[in-house]
């Protein structure tokens, strides 16, 4: 499937848009009417339709998440929005966005609100209310495989550590799983008497037997093992389960579990969670929401027509 041509008419339209430094969504449309943009799909493969459409709409995050003008950013999203709605596909293909893209979106829409551009956070809040987002942890965008990977196994790490560390605080069980059992049950000292008592046992035996018959006493003698023995072989095998704990959790036997009075989002959640983050991203630093029709009117009467 080539998506070549695609992805250039995608560029020569925010090209345009770009080059008069525009930053209404109004003139962003009129663009957009002037090429015809929405026969773009009359091209389309009759097959894979969902790899289509992702590609389309990664192009777009690409020119929105780049370090372009703010124009060709403000095109980038723009783009982003009319490719969704004007898809013949129903239902309509969701756009994937990765946590790292979240991220990025987040900041461009406080770059856009300190530049005064309404439009931005009322049209993202739109997408979010219309659901046209899919949430995932991969970034699609480059070719960092091994990197997400890496990142995916830390995160993963991190999310068992803050388990176990939240588990071992409110219960018996961080004791447990340092206790060294051998120290706790003296098991020197349980080997040395059961070491004594068999010496002991041994000698008595010896010393009767020249004065009686002991034939039917001798199987006192005839233990597989000592008591020290069967205790010493638990205590291994008590190490070994500590040890294998220790390896599937990440857990290390120097580690100090402490107390976790607070849920701190950050420690268990990836950057607060974007998800929750972008359901707010109206929201400024004051605490003051934008009016619910703040940076609509352009937008509402576009859908209009």
């Amino acid at each position: 499937m080539d998506l070549a041509p695609f992805k250039l008419d995608i560029d020569e339209l925010l090209d345009d848009y770009a080059k008069e430094h525009c930053t209404s969504f109004t003139d962003f449309k009129r663009a957009w009417m002037a090429k015809k943009f929405s026969y773009v799909y009359e091209g389309r493969p009759k097959t894979n339709s969902g790899v289509f459409m992702q590609s389309l709409f990664l192009h777009c995050i690409g020119h929105m998440a780049s370090q372009s003008s703010l124009s060709q950013r403000l095109a980038g999203l723009y783009c982003l929005y009319c490719l969704y709605e004007c898809q013949p596909y129903k239902p309509h293909f969701k756009i994937y966005l990765s946590l790292e893209e979240s991220k990025q979106l987040k900041e461009f829409i406080v770059e856009a609100k300190q530049r005064g551009i309404g439009l931005v956070p009322a049209l993202v809040k739109r997408m979010l209310d219309k659901g046209m987002f899919l949430f995932g942890f991969i970034n699609l965008l480059g070719d960092h495989g091994a990197k997400q990977v890496d990142e995916l196994n830390a995160f993963q790490t991190k999310r068992v550590k803050f388990a176990c560390d939240k588990l071992f605080a409110n219960t018996q069980i961080g004791k447990y799983t340092h206790t060294d059992l051998g120290e706790e049950l003296e098991l020197h000292t349980i080997k040395k008497l059961s070491m004594d008592y068999a010496k002991a046992k041994e000698l008595a035996l010896t010393e009767v037997s020249q004065t009686v018959d002991v034939e039917d006493a001798k199987h006192i003698l005839q233990n597989d093992k000592l008591l020290g023995d069967r205790v010493e072989e638990i205590v291994k095998e008590w190490d070994a389960q500590k040890e294998e704990f220790y390896q599937n959790t990440g857990v290390s036997p120097g580690d100090e579990l402490a107390v976790v009075d607070n849920d701190e989002p950050g420690e268990f959640l990836y950057e607060n969670d974007s998800h929750a983050e972008l359901a707010v991203i109206d929201n400024d630093k004051s605490g003051e929401f934008y009016d619910e029709n703040d940076g609509f009117d352009e937008l509402d009467q576009l859908l209009l027509e």
